[in-house]
């Protein structure tokens, strides 16, 4: 269980963390352009240029021209540690409500809808303030009829179908202690569109549809409290905080404080604290920054200063003795020991505990990896840094294998920090950290969205004024010193630990947010404001689409018996090298055996942890996955080390030693994590799905049997692994070598066949043909429920993926899809939902309708009506399909297929039997099709199917009885499920 995935995105980017040893080559400088001063660090490799505009706004812009599109975020220094204490959530809510628009859009009408938003307010106020439950039922019918008043006048959406016109993708926007960030991946020629929206967008934001968004919100409160890791992080962070908000303010809010929202409260929230120098627009990605720094100068100087009042907490008393928690769930059972330590801006402090987090568990050669996970102590274990502005946190976390106790898994960790404490590990560990953090960089520098939120958090935890520091992170991290990292643990790792144990059973402490009466609301889909027209008339540099021609884009040398397919890396020093071979697990499978086996094998030369050394220490790494057709081996890392890494795999595949201890012990830790795989509701779910596309014999469940895992020998494993040369694959390599270059040194590493061994021949899976409709059933201990709708239907046919494609961005793609808009933003039955055509992998496979929706168990039969209703008619909208239309050019304009991808999309291609882009001739389709496409597409393919109704819910919250009127229901047990 990963303790702080709510934070991952922060811990991915070492380059993040400040440091207090900056200092040589990377210096603050100050330099003039396009008539702005900006200030930037030398030898930058994101080359960020810092703006600090007159009213405070700062703006940070890093170029990458390599694709055409720009990774926006737009943030503010608030969250939940600034939430009221009578108010958590408040500043998640506030996030919500910001793509609700404005006054100029949003509104068909503001003058006619502000009494009635004004009347709402008051309301909501009122409702704050009123006690007794039928005293507040009746205000909150009062709301809800107001409500669908005022709704008349809105637009659902506006601001999702503006994104969508101009190109953009991945709208979002989150919400966590410190920060709330707003997110949108442009095309580069819609800077212009994106920068007049998002001005308007923070002037004067009008909270409008206000209570079916906040059923939204108490959706996705419920979906929290079905989700045992969200309960464990946050029953760790009230225990090692109890006094500081990061442990006494949940983001998402108490249930008490959603049940009590006040509109007024958010609004003098966001007055505080939405100001802008308080607030950041971070852009990475293909534009000219003297033109981007005048047009958000220009549309942002509207913003005046104010001061903001800082959260400032008293210190927390220092953790004398463990404190130990228990949370209880019906996932598999867990632990997670964390420490409270110095924060991010005590620079120093964050660098020796980077570099000490390495050693512990860096996923190869750390404490962890080799005396834990690679003798198969435990399950799995792991160690992580969660670095937040006041404190940072270590956390260990583990699970059991079979017959193990979670004590003896808290024994194994605590281990691992004594060998620290001690001195008992290899200083040049620290070397191998740093070069494996200047790999981290590189593959880091080719994302806009990797600069954009390294950028951005800096600015979050300090407004980026230790930049400089951080650019010198990686230098830094080589003066690191054993003395130092062995001072640092016996300074501050004692038994000053807060230890929460994942139980399985029953929480009896879980407190639903129940469902308020809502009546659906109009969503007004044709409706288009004055703003939005203007914006669409907005004039656009034209993007010129790139197709790829498989016969230039690639290229191919022979090989021995086989060809090696070739693109060059001309951006930097690293490269991927693949074995792709035309078998999988359909064909055997034990190959996902021998997969995971070979990291615990040695050699007449290496043992297994001298190998993951070896690895680690030359900043490279090596996999084997098995899918049901392929198998691919993947070899990467700094092409410096190109030979040395080949060289070693080769000599592991051919020459690891069989081992029957670790075979036994990968045995126990699969039945473990097979048992674990049934508590899992995500995965459960996977295999009904698979269940309803396949039949009973499916993709999911070709699995070994128990008799079967137990009967396979070390020996079995090791005659795989030897021979898997020997069978027929494709070389794939990219990097910066010559074709030539790369051709020779191949052959010279990768010894192969004279001929090729014939593979064993596959089972072959079907999704099966349509039938009746029927309804998949599985019990699981939840407050929510999952439902899913699976409708097999005809065959590929590559003519149709044009109007797939428009009919997938119209219908139920996104937050501006006619699903969305009628099961969310009108009639609130869902947080998540979504439908789909989805296309096959492979000529004459099926496609598949598939349809979702995540409800509160008492909204599910409201929740399946709805869906239902969208299945069998869809509603049309021009403007919605335009905005589709528009959507889906601006997408393929822009997107770039480089690198080794130009190679997967030609292998994906053939495998549909195809030979050229297939995006050119969706491209050309797009202008030629209309509505009633569209319709007949629906019609001909969702309307009035017979579907699988694949439901995941507790038998104690639903009727049985309603789902047997659907069709005839099928409760399906573990073993059905996963084939074991």
């Amino acid at each position: 269980m990963k303790l702080f995935k709510q934070a991952a995105l922060l811990l991915m980017l070492p380059c993040t963390v400040q440091t207090a040893m900056a200092q040589g080559n990377h210096q603050w400088k100050e330099a003039s352009s396009g008539g702005y001063t900006y200030k930037y660090v030398t030898d930058d490799p994101m080359k960020a240029r810092f703006y600090t505009l007159k009213n405070g706004l700062t703006v940070i812009l890093s170029v990458n021209k390599k694709d055409p599109r720009i990774q926006t975020l737009i943030g503010t220094r608030a969250g939940s540690n600034n939430d009221p204490k009578d108010h958590t959530g408040l500043a998640h809510y506030l996030e919500h409500l910001l793509f609700k628009g404005t006054q100029q859009y949003g509104s068909l009408n503001w003058a006619k809808e502000k009494p009635y938003i004004d009347q709402i307010e008051k309301l909501y106020d009122k409702y704050n303030k009123t006690t007794g439950a039928d005293a507040r039922k009746a205000v909150y019918h009062e709301i809800d009829s107001i409500s669908g008043i005022a709704a008349k006048f809105a637009i659902a959406n506006e601001y999702d179908k503006m994104m969508t016109s101009m190109g953009a993708q991945g709208t979002n926007a989150h919400t966590w202690v410190e920060e709330t960030i707003y997110e949108e991946d442009i095309p580069s020629n819609a800077i212009d569109k994106y920068l007049t929206v998002q001005a308007e967008r923070f002037k004067d934001p009008v909270f409008r549809l206000f209570h079916t968004e906040l059923e939204a919100v108490y959706e996705e409160k419920n979906r929290g409290l079905d989700n045992d890791g969200r309960k464990v992080y946050e029953t760790m962070l009230a225990a090692l905080f109890p006094t500081h908000n990061y442990g006494q303010q949940s983001t998402i809010g108490t249930v008490e404080h959603l049940k009590n929202p006040n509109l007024k409260v958010i609004r003098d929230f966001y007055n505080a604290y939405y100001v802008p120098n308080n607030m950041a627009v971070v852009m990475a990605g293909d534009f000219d920054p003297d033109y981007v720094i005048k047009a958000i100068d220009q549309r942002f100087s509207y913003m005046k200063p104010k001061p903001v009042k800082e959260y400032k907490p008293a210190a927390e008393a220092p953790i004398s003795a463990p404190v130990v928690k228990e949370v209880f769930g019906p996932d598999a059972e867990s632990l997670d020991l964390a420490f409270r330590l110095p924060g991010a801006l005590d620079t120093r402090s964050n660098l020796v505990l980077s570099v000490l987090s390495g050693i512990l568990s860096n996923g190869k050669a750390g404490l962890i990896d080799l005396n834990i996970n690679k003798q198969q102590k435990a399950l799995n274990a792991e160690a992580q840094v969660m670095n937040l502005k006041d404190y940072s946190l270590l956390a260990l976390s583990g699970k059991a294998k079979q017959g193990q106790t979670l004590e003896e898994v808290k024994a194994l960790l605590l281990g691992q920090l004594e060998i620290l404490k001690k001195g008992e590990f290899d200083e040049t560990l620290v070397k191998a950290i740093v070069n494996n953090a200047k790999l981290g960089e590189l593959q880091g520098l080719e994302s806009n969205n990797t600069r954009a939120t390294s950028i951005m958090d800096a600015f979050i935890k300090s407004r980026a004024t230790n930049w400089a520091f951080d650019v010198a992170y990686i230098d830094d991290m080589s003066k690191v010193t054993k003395q130092q990292i062995v001072d640092y643990a016996n300074r501050y790792f004692k038994d000053n630990y807060v230890l929460v144990y994942k139980r399985k059973g029953e929480d009896k402490s879980i407190e639903k947010v129940e469902k308020p009466a809502i009546t659906p609301i109009e969503v007004n889909r044709e409706a288009q404001s004055a703003f939005l027209q203007k914006i669409e008339t907005m004039p656009a540099t034209p993007v010129k689409p790139l197709w790829l021609d498989y016969e230039k884009d690639f290229q191919t040398a022979p090989l021995g018996n086989t060809q090696l397919m070739y693109v060059q890396n001309k951006d930097n020093g690293l490269f991927r090298l693949y074995y792709r071979f035309d078998m999988g697990t359909y064909s055997n499978k034990k190959l996902n055996l021998a997969a995971s086996y070979l990291q615990f094998l040695s050699t007449d030369k290496y043992t297994s942890e001298q190998i993951s050394k070896e690895f680690y220490n030359i900043a490279c790494n090596f996999s084997i996955s098995a899918s049901g057709e392929n198998t691919s081996i993947t070899i990467s890392g700094l092409q410096e080390n190109f030979d040395k890494a080949v060289s070693l795999f080769e000599h592991i595949l051919s020459n690891c030693k069989p081992d029957e201890a670790a075979l036994a012990a990968l045995k126990g830790r699969i039945q473990k994590g097979r048992a674990d795989a049934k508590l899992s509701k995500k995965s459960i779910m996977s295999g009904v799905v698979n269940y309803a596309m396949y039949g009973a014999k499916n993709p999911f469940n070709n699995q070994l049997s128990q008799a079967e895992l137990d009967a396979v020998s070390a020996k079995e494993l090791t005659d795989l692994l030897h021979e898997l040369p020997a069978y027929k694959h494709t070389v794939i390599y990219f990097g910066p070598k010559a074709l030539a270059d790369a051709a020779a040194d191949i052959k010279k590493l990768h010894p192969l066949p004279a001929a090729f061994k014939e593979a064993p021949a596959a089972i072959a899976f079907h999704k099966a043909a349509p039938g009746q409709t029927q309804v998949l059933f599985a019990d699981y201990d939840m407050v929510q429920t999952e439902v899913n709708w699976i409708g097999n239907s005809s065959t590929y046919d590559p003519a149709k993926t044009g109007i797939v494609s428009l009919f997938n961005n119209y219908f139920g793609g996104g937050m501006g899809s006619i699903v969305f808009q009628t099961i969310r933003e009108s009639k609130a039955l869902a947080y998540s939902t979504y439908a789909f055509y989805a296309s096959p992998d492979k000529k004459a496979e099926r496609y598949s309708a598939i349809a979702y929706v995540g409800s509160q168990a008492d909204k599910m039969n409201d929740a399946i009506k709805g869906m239902n209703e969208l299945l069998n008619e869809i509603p049309r909208s021009d403007k919605m399909l335009a905005t589709a239309k528009e959507s889906m050019k601006q997408e393929i304009e822009t997107e770039r297929i480089t690198n080794d991808g130009i190679i997967f999309s030609y292998l994906a291609a053939q495998k549909l039997g195809l030979n050229t882009d297939i995006r050119k001739q969706v491209y050309e389709s797009i202008d030629k099709m209309n509505f009633s496409d569209v319709k007949k597409f629906h019609d001909d393919n969702l309307a009035h199917k017979p579907y699988t109704y694949c439901i995941v819910a507790s038998e104690k919250k639903i009727n049985l009885d309603d789902l047997k009127k659907m069709g005839e229901v099928k409760k399906l047990t573990m073993e059905e499920i996963f084939g074991y």
